[in-house]
């Protein structure tokens, strides 16, 4: 094939704006880029490879290339040595993003690729701004040199045809010599001005960028505290039950330690997974009808250990008519409970704590407040922001990964609403106040139905079920927990053992673990599909992962639906209840085959 000539001219006529060619494999981070560099008034073209970059780059010119690190199929270092290599791109700046924390030796590699710069995830919007807008205003400057520069070939060109030709004009065609290299000093000492204030801008950057990593370091340096904590008592626990010197009264209250740090942990794990997918805008919601009143008792049932532990008197006052938003049960209480205990910490002993639930402009409005040790006026606008805490969680006794308030606004945002602070300074209290959009009724549906399934009524409860895990305690305790319900369940310890159960007792629902010995989830998935029996059988992926990939993964090879550890049987039991059955004479064939 013949080589597509190349454009000397290709910048968009429009205006003076300049080409910006942004890179990643992730759609919601291109639109991430795109809202963050809108201010600059370029033109932002997008590239979902490193492939699709280069087709870009060969039809038009750019001021500079955002490229992500780690892409599928060509990564940003292989990205960034094809373009590096062409005559043509030879000097256009890349500025690399990552998401993980790279190597010096990576650092050196990407350099001599042609990177300038680095930007890490999460981006810092002024941090990237600055950055992209620093080298597209050098690119600028270094095309009006260009021009500048063809302007004075043809200033020398007219000098040498006017010496050749007229003498007598000799001394007008140097004054206007003489009077373009004025102006172009004039235009270098600008530029080199402009450069300056970049190396300052530049400067400071890399002062927020180290003010960001101190952040992080003592966030990282919090979490292995707080994961630490619960691991001693849970430690103690066992060794006292296991030393066979202890009375039933002692085994139960062991079990009761065990049961509450276990349930600490799998917080503490929550809130990194909901940093995680706040970072990535990730959050989903299970939408419903939630009874107001509901979801402010479960969260303070929730934080009442925490309330009682600190002796603060808990004031709560919800209307008694029925008043119902639209929204995830586990979120709202989530929201109410991390004020609670966002209260209750920071409040010294004996404290108050009141909980007001009001409608205002059809809207439902929670008020949290405490007369606890307050926040200065300089610091409340910070208070929502992500880490925003840091410094304030390592002084304090509590424990607690800081992020509570930054997850809590993300959750309140979600749900269509706004939370605000309010308070009056060091000592003097502080008040969070919620706002939330008051359920609207919508057209009944048809009891038989929900959204297009079968309604309750309509199904069976009990199923024949396949576990398949290689971890023998979460095999078990789940195996236990669905025969209790009354489902007939097959237990397998590897894939290749769960799909020759499967082939005798042909499940209605198959819970499979991804990483298995042997055989792993995605095959065995596969495998079970592929059979003509399998292909109404719901299958589950059970895992530990969840990031979207995962997810996607998992749709690819044939899964329903995605769980991830510490499994919720309440969402499982909601699982269940949604699965047509199959007629009495299919499931006795297959029993009774699973029995042979």
């Amino acid at each position: 094939m013949t080589p597509e000539p190349a454009r000397t001219h290709a910048m968009d006529t429009v205006g003076d704006r300049v080409n910006i060619l942004l890179v990643d494999d992730q759609p919601s981070r291109l639109l991430s880029y795109e809202a963050i560099l809108g201010e600059l008034e370029q033109n932002l073209v997008r590239a979902n490879s490193g492939a699709e970059a280069l087709q870009k780059l060969m039809k038009d010119e750019f001021a500079v290339v955002l490229l992500d690190v780690n892409m599928p199929e060509m990564d940003g270092f292989e990205t960034a040595s094809l373009i590096h290599d062409h005559p043509r791109f030879e000097k256009t700046p890349i500025i690399f993003v990552t998401g993980v924390n790279i190597t010096e030796l990576d650092r050196l590699k990407g350099y001599r690729l042609g990177a300038v710069d680095y930007v890490y995830v999460p981006v810092v919007p002024e941090i990237l701004r600055s950055k992209v807008a620093a080298l597209v205003e050098l690119h600028c400057k270094r095309r009006e040199l260009q021009q500048l520069n063809r302007s004075l070939e043809r200033a020398n060109e007219r000098l040498e045809l006017a010496h050749s030709t007229l003498q007598a004009e000799k001394n007008r065609e140097l004054e206007a010599l003489n009077h373009t290299l004025q102006q172009a000093n004039a235009q270098l000492e600008a530029t080199n001005r402009v450069l300056a204030n970049e190396v300052e801008e530049r400067r400071r950057a890399e002062v927020a960028l180290t003010e960001a990593d101190r952040h992080k370091n003592e966030f990282i340096a919090i979490l292995a505290h707080e994961l630490r904590n619960p691991l001693a008592p849970i430690n103690n626990a066992v060794h006292i039950v296991r030393s066979g010197k202890v009375t039933e009264t002692q085994v139960a209250w062991a079990h009761d330690i065990i049961e509450r740090q276990t349930h600490h942990l799998a917080r503490l794990v929550d809130d990194l997974l909901d940093v995680a997918r706040i970072t990535r805008g990730t959050i989903n919601l299970r939408r419903d009808r939630v009874e107001v009143a509901t979801f402010i008792a479960r969260a303070v049932e929730t934080s009442a250990p925490l309330i009682a532990e600190r002796k603060h008197e808990l004031i709560v006052d919800v209307p008694s008519a029925n008043l119902f938003v639209e929204g995830d049960l586990t979120r709202l209480t989530q929201i109410v409970g991390n004020l609670l205990n966002n209260a209750a910490k920071y409040t010294d002993s004996g404290g108050r704590i009141d909980v007001a639930a009001t409608v205002r402009d059809a809207h439902l409005e929670i008020c949290v407040r405490d007369n606890g040790i307050g926040i200065a006026a300089e610091k409340q606008p910070n208070i929502f922001a992500l880490f925003g805490q840091v410094d304030r969680a390592i002084d304090r006794s509590e424990g607690g990964l800081g992020i509570g308030l930054a997850l809590v606004r993300k959750l309140v945002e979600l749900h269509g609403g706004t939370i605000a602070v309010d308070s009056a300074g060091p000592g003097r209290g502080s008040a969070f106040t919620v706002h939330l959009p008051l359920f609207v009724e919508k057209p009944q549906q048809d009891p038989a139905t929900i959204d297009g399934m079968p309604g309750p009524a309509a199904l069976a409860s009990r199923f024949c079920i396949l576990i398949a895990d290689d971890n023998e305690d979460a095999l078990l305790t789940l195996e236990l927990l669905l025969k209790q319900d009354g489902h007939v369940v097959y237990s397998a310890r590897d894939g290749e053992q769960a799909f020759a159960l499967a082939s005798v007792c042909r499940p209605d629902v198959a819970l499979l673990d991804i990483g298995m010995p042997r055989v792993d989830g995605y095959r065995l998935a596969q495998s079970i599909r592929a059979q003509e029996w399998g292909r109404q059988t719901l299958l589950v992926a059970v895992t530990g992962w969840g990031q979207s990939e995962d997810r996607r993964r998992g749709v690819e090879v044939g899964f329903d639906a995605h769980m991830v550890k510490p499994l919720d049987v309440a969402e499982l039991k909601k699982l269940l209840e949604r699965v047509p059955a199959r007629d009495d004479a299919a499931r006795r064939r297959s029993v009774d085959g699973a029995a042979v």
